[in-house]
């Protein structure tokens, strides 16, 4: 993995089950459109609000539909045997990598349980090579997964845990980590790459990309004298999508898109964008991104 990856939203129909070929044909127009992989199941794609068997389907779904070697699928709950069974179910499906998010609901934990917990999930991989990217979030699961975990897990199994999508915005900790050349690290802001050369990262894992995708390609490619330009676009975009709902207004805009009014479907606690919101985000497309 590397590059401008896409974490993609799941679309829905009217009873909040995914529509798997308007799923995958977003995935397609992206991965044609210049992202290098595409990270599916994810917060943007609203894994934890889905049951297992919807998971699953989409999963399989998209190992069936998709060039596998550019695809990575969150797998993280914070139930150690329904993690273990997801992320198998990934490797059996030929999924290379499993974005997995930390055991996020009984706190407080200490590096040794972080470390514990890890560690029982590569344990009941046993021989299975699909890789392991640890899921820094700690917006959402209140915690943030420590350095020093990750250096010892990495450490002990560098074929298994060999990455990491950090959405907690804090390049010092991504640099950090990035210093071992063994390691990846994806920042989950596409303005990472203005420093992603020098700084040793594999490239960014962000829900906007799936609208700054043409840009984030040419910044990521480029290495060009424009990049201060494309990156002040691509910054601009990313704060206009974000200062509201980030997941409503990324599907709308799909929506604006392709016309299908299947991609203004919301599972709660969502809702949709105001009318003035969908005017802004209206704008937003007609500028930069039709």
């Amino acid at each position: 993995m590397f590059g401008v990856i896409a974490a993609v939203p799941t679309p829905i129909n009217d009873k909040g089950e995914p529509i798997i070929e308007l799923f995958l044909s977003h995935c397609s127009w992206a991965l044609k459109s210049g992202c290098d992989g595409i990270n599916i199941l994810g917060s943007t794609g609203e894994a934890n609000s889905f049951n297992s068997h919807q998971r699953k389907l989409i999963m399989k779904s998209a190992a069936d539909g998709l060039d596998k070697d550019k695809l990575m699928v969150g797998t993280g709950t914070p139930s150690i045997s329904e993690s273990i069974h997801l992320t198998q179910i990934a490797d059996e499906l030929g999924f290379k990598v499993a974005l997995v998010l930390p055991p996020f609901y009984y706190k407080p934990l200490k590096n040794e349980d972080l470390f514990v917990w890890y560690k029982a999930l590569h344990k009941n991989l046993g021989t299975r090579k699909i890789k392991i990217y640890f899921y820094n979030f700690p917006q959402m699961t209140g915690l943030t997964i420590p350095i020093e975990v990750i250096e010892k897990l990495h450490k002990q199994w560098p074929n298994r845990f060999s990455g990491i999508k950090d959405s907690s915005g804090d390049l010092t900790y991504c640099r950090v980590l990035s210093k071992n050349k063994t390691f990846k690290v994806f920042p989950s802001s596409e303005v990472s790459i203005l420093e992603a050369h020098k700084s040793n990262f594999s490239g960014c894992i962000s829900a906007t990309a799936n609208q700054t995708l043409f840009l984030s390609s040419a910044a990521w490619s480029s290495r060009s004298k424009n990049i201060d330009e494309l990156i002040s676009k691509i910054s601009y975009i990313r704060q206009t999508i974000s200062k509201e709902s980030l997941i409503p207004s990324i599907k709308h805009l799909i929506y604006t898109r392709t016309g299908d009014d299947d991609w203004r479907n919301l599972l709660p606690p969502f809702r949709e964008p105001t009318s003035e919101r969908q005017l802004e985000l209206q704008s937003l497309f007609d500028n930069f991104l039709s």
